[in-house]
């Protein structure tokens, strides 16, 4: 959740539900001044997923107290209040925070801070309008539903701490949240999801299933894979290889960090600044440079006698920023595969050219934002950079948006939808690259290629990347809860900065688009969706463990005979364990299906004799005697086809 505020056109894209929700938080508040009526306000948009309400208040607010504050809600829903807005002048809306009827139910002693600080920052041009339900009136640029019996099913659901405008410095409210919903089926629907959520947590089943692991002294965020979870990123990258070679697509590979000019002549210093991770910075040596020391020592003494001519202090100080040979961890991998494409010539014939990379990143998330494996410090990306004209551009952005609808099938994602983000011309120079008639130019391009092939996509202004108009892909797991899993961006500002040019069919020498795209997005994040999508029961071809052999008792001869189908499976890279413990073969199956085991292949001497294996499948039971051969083939096509 950003704090920063939305502007009136973004307010009039709110979604029905979103407009219920920001309806709830001004009830919430109405309860909380009916039990409470000293409680001072902040803000109370919606949220994803629900709305909350900042209150500032001696009482301290605990789930205890939900049960009451609900009831009044319910009376002012039951009301049935209309939702009245008031347009108001500047002076008239301070003098009513003067009186501290702002968020209240009426004048109070002390005035209404927090909304008076809101008023001095909207900005002049901007209408000024308060919305009033029942005796609850509050600053407010809406929008709002109807009436307060237009809500619906609601509940409270937590209380968190939260300083005023997300600044450490202004004091700490309390952050009441809830959620809302057209219907009470709806509500009970989203709280049955929450309890599954919670058994598909990747955090719970990535210790279970023995996938990832974190350490503290390796560091907060730094995720570790296990041997059973490198297997899945192992399975992703080979997936990737594969379907980018038949793309066209020729792989590179890259160093893990590079020189601060490099980042510097890519803009990333100092726009992306805070979240990489603090330079390294590495002495020259040779005789060059004791020279320089020398001259540079020399210097200093002059500077500190204030005896110096311009020209020194001109000298001095560019020695300086030479001494400091910084060096900054990996942030992304596309300054580096800029240089790859300086590094040879090129022309027309060349293009698209597709450089991809399963690259390793690393990015300063604060503490507080991280979040098992969707939110770390280190993570390897499904990268690649797309260099092509102009005319070019709608056909690779077209193929590259193919190949997500062809992974989202492959994974049985069928919901999600394209947030396609651009700039804020009011903030070009300093959120994003002064270049106003390229942003006009890519953001159409981009644009029309979503339009003319169909697929599912929303507009969000403001939130580019620093160099172009960018598509984060939001995908929704099989309880539908909603993750970001990838990213697609357009770059026309790079390419210029590192004097990327190709020759065209005239001779003449012209600058390439710049596609970024990552379907994968990273191992990290995509493998915690996967985990929760499928609850730990991962198909066939992408199960840490393939094919476990339960052997019945202690035959020697049935060993012999599970042994060889182990290493016949294994012959042909299968995934496959034996388990040769003296347990009942219940407690063999107990284990395997804990582990969530594809596929077990249970084997007495009945199965033995007949040359076949009794199949029992997770999650399906005991599908039955096949035959050896049959049972093998079947696995081994499966796994080819990449069976859901």
């Amino acid at each position: 959740m950003t704090d920063e505020r939305k502007t009136p056109d973004m307010r009039e894209q709110m979604t029905d539900i979103e407009r219920l929700r920001h309806s709830a938080s001004h009830v919430l508040a109405t309860a909380i001044l009916k039990i409470w009526p000293e409680a001072q306000f902040a803000a109370g948009p919606p949220v994803e997923n629900g709305f909350y309400y900042d209150v500032d208040l001696p009482h301290r607010i605990s789930p205890d107290d939900f049960e009451k504050i609900e009831a009044e809600m319910k009376k002012e829903i039951k009301a049935n209040h209309p939702f009245e807005r008031m347009e108001v002048s500047r002076d008239e809306a301070l003098k009513m925070g003067q009186k501290g009827r702002l968020a209240a139910l009426s004048d109070r002693d002390q005035p209404s801070k927090y909304k008076i600080d809101i008023i001095d920052n909207i900005p002049a041009n901007e209408k000024i309008s308060l919305y009033r339900s029942g005796d609850f009136i509050d600053l407010c640029a809406g929008p709002h539903v109807m009436r307060t019996g237009n809500i619906g099913a609601f509940k409270l659901t937590n209380v968190a701490s939260a300083y005023y405008k997300g600044d450490e410095k202004n004091p700490q409210l309390q952050r009441i949240y809830g959620t809302a919903f057209k219907t009470k089926k709806e509500l009970d629907n989203y709280f049955a999801m929450l309890e599954e959520a919670k058994k598909r947590d990747h955090r719970k089943l990535g210790k279970e299933l023995e996938l990832f692991t974190f350490d503290d002294d390796v560091g907060p965020g730094l995720p570790m894979f296990l041997p059973r979870g490198a297997v899945i990123a192992d399975e992703l990258e080979k997936l990737a290889k594969e379907t980018e070679f038949a793309a066209g697509y020729q792989r590179v590979r890259t160093p893990h960090i590079g020189r601060e000019s490099l980042y510097r002549k890519s803009g990333h210093l100092p726009y992306y600044a805070e979240s990489m991770f603090p330079p390294m910075e590495l002495r020259q040596e040779g005789k060059e440079f004791e020279e320089k020391e020398k001259r540079f020592a020399n210097l200093s003494e002059i500077v500190d006698a204030k005896q110096e001519t311009p020209e020194q202090y001109r000298e001095l100080t560019e020695l300086r920023v030479e001494r400091a040979n910084r060096y900054y961890l990996k942030a992304m991998n596309c300054p580096h595969h800029h240089k790859l494409f300086a590094a040879i010539p090129h022309s027309y014939r060349d293009l698209p050219l597709r450089l991809a990379e399963y690259g390793t990143c690393y990015r300063y998330e604060k503490s507080g934002e991280l979040f098992g494996l969707m939110r770390v410090r280190s993570l390897q990306m499904n990268d690649a950079h797309i260099y092509c004209t102009p005319e070019q551009f709608e056909a690779e952005f077209n193929a590259v948006n193919e190949m997500y609808l062809n992974y989202f099938r492959l994974f049985g994602i069928e919901k999600y939808l394209m947030r396609f983000s651009t700039h804020d011309p009011s903030k070009l120079g300093q959120k994003f690259v002064d270049e106003p008639e390229l942003w006009e130019q890519t953001e159409i391009m981009t644009r029309n290629v979503l339009k003319n092939s169909r697929i599912n996509y929303v507009e969000v202004p403001n939130e580019a990347a620093f160099y172009g108009p960018k598509i984060d892909v939001q995908a929704w797991s099989a309880i539908g809860r909603e993750f970001s899993i990838a990213t697609n961006q357009v770059d026309f500002a790079q390419p210029r900065r590192f004097n990327l040019v190709y020759k065209d069919r005239d001779n003449t020498e012209k600058t390439p688009l710049c596609i970024h795209r990552a379907p994968l997005g990273t191992h990290e994040r995509f493998i915690g969706f996967l985990i929760e999508h499928y609850a730990g029961n991962f198909p066939l071809w992408l199960s840490p463990e393939q094919v476990r052999i339960l052997p019945i008792g202690d035959d020697a001869k049935v060993l012999e005979y599970s042994m060889s189908i182990l290493n016949e499976l294994r012959a042909h890279q299968v995934r496959a364990e034996i388990d040769k413990s003296s347990d009942n073969i219940n407690g063999k199956i107990q284990r395997a299906e804990q582990m969530k085991v594809h596929t077990m292949f249970v084997i007495g001497k009945r199965d033995m004799d007949a040359n076949a294996v009794s199949v029992r499948v997770h999650g399906k039971g005991n599908l039955g005697a096949k035959p050896r051969t049959e049972a093998i083939a079947d696995i081994l096509q499966s796994i080819k086809e990449r069976r859901a």
